[in-house]
């Protein structure tokens, strides 16, 4: 099962609300400069995130507690 929670054609800005849903925005700032968390694209001092690599991030991020020993 694919959890949708972003729209997977629409780029978010990285001040979008909706992005707390993962991490705070000083957060992500951090992943960004160590190369971790979910993919980015950058124009100029921009920064926005692709829908369909956040649900790919989400997806990926998920934690099954049966799996856990």
């Amino acid at each position: 099962m694919s959890l949708q929670l972003f729209e997977a054609d629409r780029l978010y800005d990285d001040a979008d609300d909706e992005l707390d849903l993962i991490a705070p925005r000083s957060k992500r700032a951090q992943w960004r400069h160590r190369r971790v968390g979910p993919p980015f694209l950058k124009f100029g001092r921009r920064v926005k995130y692709h829908g369909a690599d956040l649900n790919a991030y989400v997806e990926e991020s998920r934690v099954s507690p049966g799996d856990m020993a």
